[in-house]
């Protein structure tokens, strides 16, 4: 029997209606299905099902470009502290892989936050709703989610292997001094005005002046850092220096000590210590 949102803690103690949280997640992997993981597709899905069952006061909390198995996304969080606040009082998703693919958090937040909370949780295309009878099935269907999400990590994983092992660069961000060739991206083309500024580095340091030092005179010279030379020229940046017209000691050192600028082709230096996080390990030159 189907039930509508009424429900006694839908009440604000001020007054009011709490909200019913439509949340919609996409990460890179889920381009494999094709649209019909589409945040669009979510969206209808999600907006048709509030109509019909009567949830009016609703908003939309979207995470497009994440991971099932990372609870760390933007709108996630802030659903979780609207949920703190007494704001919401039904959650409301797809289905289940899309609340997420990690089997022990996503028992926690549903099974015991949620309920802790008050909170109606309803995946719509896997039938669950927990203020109705209990789904047995729910907890392997969320263990065969991170099935899923384990497998594609195995095979993106040996895709990069592959790739890295005949040579191409795997980093996103090319090193100073360098670029994507706008033809093929996957290779690195040199940067004329960056490539003469780590030449005169070598030249500086080989003929006995500190990295600081070489540092000092850079900017004096006003010579646009790697973070400001990025920007300018459209490129992915990896991180912005707080002074970013000074260059620092440190920046002179890594461009001193990488290897790229041999010629060679430097892949594997990290690894990431599980794919239900980010954490990555610094491997031993082999």
């Amino acid at each position: 029997m189907l039930q509508t949102a009424e429900k006694s803690n839908d009440k604000l103690i001020n007054g009011g209606v709490k909200k019913t949280a439509l949340y919609c997640r996409l990460s890179r992997d889920d381009d494999l299905d094709g649209d019909s993981n589409s945040i669009t597709h979510q969206k209808e899905i999600l907006k048709d099902y509030a109509a019909k069952h009567g949830y009016t006061n609703t908003e939309f909390y979207v995470d497009d470009g994440y991971s099932g198995v990372n609870f760390e996304r933007p709108d996630f969080q802030r659903m979780l502290n609207d949920i703190e606040n007494g704001e919401i009082s039904t959650v409301i998703v797809k289905d289940m892989s899309r609340f997420g693919r990690n089997y022990v958090m996503v028992g926690y937040y549903t099974e015991v936050l949620f309920e802790k909370e008050g909170i109606r949780f309803i995946a719509v295309n896997d039938g669950v709703d927990n203020a109705t009878e209990t789904d047995e099935f729910t907890p392997f269907r969320n263990i065969i989610n991170e099935w899923y999400a384990r497998d594609t990590s195995k095979k993106v994983r040996a895709v990069l292997k592959a790739k890295g092992m005949s040579g191409k660069h795997l980093t996103c961000v090319t090193p100073y001094g360098y670029k994507k060739d706008e033809k093929d991206p996957a290779k690195w083309v040199i940067d004329d005005e960056a490539a003469e500024v780590v030449r005169e580095i070598y030249r500086l340091y080989l003929g006995g002046m500190g990295t600081y030092e070489i540092a000092k005179l850079l900017t004096a010279r006003e010579i646009d850092p790697p973070s400001v030379h990025f920007a300018k020229n459209g490129m992915p940046v990896r991180s912005v220096n707080s002074r970013p017209k000074i260059w620092l000691g440190t920046t002179v050192n890594k461009i001193l000590e990488r290897e790229d600028y041999t010629g060679c082709t430097v892949n594997f230096k990290t690894k990431k210590k599980s794919y239900k996080t980010k954490e990555q390990l610094f491997l031993p030159r082999g």
